[in-house]
């Protein structure tokens, strides 16, 4: 017999199986348990036990046993594919959040009939129950299997590395789909697993291929384009059927949908990909998140500066951005030397760059003179623009674009005011988010990669170890980001989830004692001593055009009304009460109110819809009684309507929901 500790809910007991028993067989035929870690690992459900083992069952609804799902699904998805394109090559085929993918080399890329067909055929694999299972090989007998694999061959060996689902554990195994009634291989993969024990734990009904793309071997650029399959699994129909309504919902609140539907901002080609033009209705919106943020950093204590949107080269090799962001910079504009007849040197060869961040430049601008412990903490703000070449696959609208408007701001400090400028700055930061309409965060705390960075361990440690000190006073959440931190030091970042429960990377603060030392900021101490400056990076909203993409699908347009574009809309019954709705638009403009006039040819019942899709927050409407009253019907954007209003008690009204930031 063989004694195991099983772990299930935090609760371990102790359990006595016959030798050589399975995890499966300590959890039966439950399959909602699809994969087991034993002594800290993951493993099938068919590994065998030993004494001493620790085994705690992974639930299909978890996030390990999500992925497990999806991976397996990816692979009756590659069965398929080769059933129904026997010259298809195989790539990779991992999971991905919500779902996973497979790449294939195909002579001609998949259309969406092949997708239906595809998921037929995945049906028939899933019902027939196939086994997942595991076999370990040597490189040879891998190499020999798959001699007619060449994609997955380049993975046999050192290639490929842990990030590789086929490979980086430490054995080399190959997982066979097996026939249960006659123990035939059906078909095989290169994989380090783990797998579902059957296809029968995939639900037949609760996955669904989304969509074909291109992509490179490994993503990378150089190497062979090949066509990728997305998909996605579920536990339940009615788990898959709740997704895809979220993605109906989240494409209704697509933001570069709204950015039309509203004429709020627009991409021309002629500008080029990443680059949005703001429309004047969504100049309204942008000035007003502007002037309130504006406002609020000055009663913060910020000073306001402005830098160039382009540099000399020599700036960014000083920060150390040409050697670890070159990639993510437009290429250099070289400008030639000028040289005269005689030889003189007017001009050295240089090369410009557009800036991608702005902090080289507050660190100028910090050293412009010298400093005094008296002035710190120094707080600069900028609405700097900045542009980075991302890659034409990643850019999506305004939450990923090349060119945008951050609100950044970088605090120089001493390193005893740190931890109480931290604390502030979160507080300060978290506090502006809920008046723009967030109020759901969690933090996030992104460490060292020792790859990619610089400075000492020690300074990186005490960086960090401050940054976890301030999240925690928040009382939120704290989840670790191992390894995600840019070079020169480690991050917070505040997630916010918005109105659908999509997470949304938002503020983000980060302490670096690396850039004043390759700038040698230096400020006079109380002791007459030159010290170096700590110095916090702060952009809050990340850029304004990713931030106005939030809200705006947040929202879905509609806008609460003190960042509305068009606040109010006066519909008159017809066009004798148009003079009586421009008196009350006076009145309005008055109180610093955004008001329009529907003037037009239209029927009153065709401007209120017009008002609605528009999604303005306060319609008016008067007629002969309205007018004769001195008052208006009050039109809420939900349909409401209180009839006989008083004008004087309507401007009340608005202005009061605009002074609030109610969100109506």
């Amino acid at each position: 017999m063989t004694n195991v500790t099983v772990l299930f809910e935090g609760e371990s007991t102790q359990r006595e199986i016959v030798e050589g028993a399975t995890a499966a067989d300590l959890f039966g035929d439950d399959r909602s348990i699809v994969v087991a870690r034993i002594n800290g690992e993951l493993k099938d459900l068919a590994t065998p036990l030993a004494t001493g083992d620790e085994v705690e069952p992974i639930s299909v609804t978890s996030d390990d046993g999500l992925a497990v799902l999806r991976h397996s699904t990816a692979h009756v998805l590659a069965q398929a594919v080769q059933e129904m394109f026997p010259d298809a090559k195989l790539g990779i085929g991992p999971p991905v959040r919500d779902g996973f993918y497979y790449d294939f080399a195909v002579a001609e890329p998949f259309t969406p009939e092949d997708l239906k067909d595809l998921e037929k055929r995945m049906q028939r694999i899933v019902k027939s129950g196939q086994l997942f299972r595991r076999r370990v090989v040597t490189e040879s007998e891998a190499r020999h299997e798959l001699a007619a694999e060449p994609f997955k061959l380049r993975l046999v060996g050192s290639e490929g590395g842990a990030e590789v689902m086929e490979v980086g554990g430490a054995e080399l195994t190959i997982y066979d789909n097996v026939e249960s009634t006659t123990d035939a291989v059906c078909w095989g993969d290169l994989c380090r697993g783990p797998h579902v024990p059957s296809t029968k734990y995939i639900p037949p009904n609760a996955f669904k291929l989304m969509r074909t793309a291109a992509a490179y071997w490994l993503g990378d650029q150089s190497q062979e384009q090949l066509q990728r399959v997305y998909g996605t699994a579920w536990p339940s129909k009615e788990d898959l059927q709740a997704y895809l309504t979220f993605l109906e919902e989240a494409a209704r609140r697509d933001h570069r949908k709204l950015g039309a539907e509203l004429d709020l901002f627009s991409f021309p080609e002629e500008i080029g990909s990443g680059l949005a033009v703001f429309h004047p209705k969504g100049g309204v919106v942008r000035r007003v998140m502007e002037d309130y943020s504006r406002r609020r950093h000055e009663e913060g204590g910020y000073e306001f500066v402005n830098s160039p949107h382009i540099t000399k080269g020599a700036l960014f090799a000083k920060s150390g951005h040409l050697d670890w962001y070159a990639e993510g910079m437009y290429p250099p504009m070289h400008l030639d030397a000028e040289v005269d007849d005689d030889g003189t040197v007017r001009r050295e060869g240089v090369d410009y760059y557009l800036k991608p961040m702005n902090c080289p430049m507050h660190n100028l601008i910090f050293d412009a003179r010298g400093r005094s412990y008296r002035e710190l903490p120094l707080r600069l703000f900028e609405f700097g623009t900045v542009y980075r070449y991302e890659k034409s696959g990643v850019v999506q609208g305004m939450t990923r674009a090349r060119g945008f408007t951050q609100d950044d701001a970088h605090i120089y400090c001493t390193r005893e005011q740190m931890p109480e400028e931290l604390d502030s700055l979160l507080t300060f930061v978290l506090d502006l988010l809920r008046d723009y309409g967030l109020s759901d965060f969690y933090l996030e705390l992104s460490t060292r990669d020792p790859l990619k960075s610089v400075g000492s361990d020690e300074v990186w440690a005490e960086a960090t170890e401050v940054l976890r000190q301030a999240a925690q006073k928040q009382g939120l959440e704290l989840v670790l980001d191992e390894g995600g931190a840019a070079f020169y030091g480690p991050k917070i970042s505040v997630q916010a989830k918005d109105a659908i429960g999509r997470t949304w990377q938002m503020s983000t603060i980060q302490v670096d004692f690396n850039l004043p030392e390759r700038f040698d900021l230096q400020y006079q101490a109380a002791d007459g001593t030159r010290q170096r400056p700590v110095m916090i990076h702060r952009a809050l909203f990340g850029s304004i055009e990713r931030f106005f993409a939030v809200l705006l699908e947040h929202y879905a347009g509609a806008f609460p009304p003190w960042l509305a574009p068009v606040q109010v809309v006066c519909i008159p019954v017809t066009d004798d009460h148009v003079p009586y709705l421009q008196q009350v638009a006076d009145r309005l403009r008055e109180n610093g109110v955004r008001v329009e006039v529907d003037s037009s040819d239209d029927r009153m019942p065709k401007k209120i819809r017009t008002a609605s899709k528009q999604k303005v927050p306060f319609m008016l409407i008067a007629g002969d009684e309205d007018q004769a009253a001195g008052a208006v019907s009050f039109r809420y954007r939900d349909g409401t309507q209180d009839n006989g209003i008083a004008i004087d008690t309507a401007i009340e009204r608005i202005v009061e929901a605009i002074d609030t930031r109610a969100q109506v």
